[in-house]
């Protein structure tokens, strides 16, 4: 399952999202999105996890909890929006 999370603090990394959601079980994949200009975090991210049941259990447990001062909200990715559909 893909997960989104926003409203991450600008300094949260890849490797500290992954390292927060494998404590709920196996990552694949975890990545903050990036400008891509400066470089810096746009506060979101998404997590991959191949078991459904555990991305489940991780986005009950952060869902609405505090992160370095910052209420994050964490749910299953929607499907991406054609950017250039008219």
């Amino acid at each position: 399952m893909k997960i989104y999370a926003g409203n991450l603090p600008y300094s949260v990394t890849s490797e500290a999202l992954a390292k927060m959601f494998e404590e709920h079980g196996a990552v694949e994949d975890a990545q903050v999105i990036t400008d891509r200009e400066t470089g810096r975090s746009k506060g979101f991210g998404f997590i991959d996890m191949p078991d459904n049941a555990e991305a489940d259990q991780a986005i009950k447990a952060f869902n609405g909890t505090q992160l370095n001062g910052r209420q994050i909200t964490v749910n299953q990715a929607r499907p991406r929006r054609d950017r250039f559909r008219r």
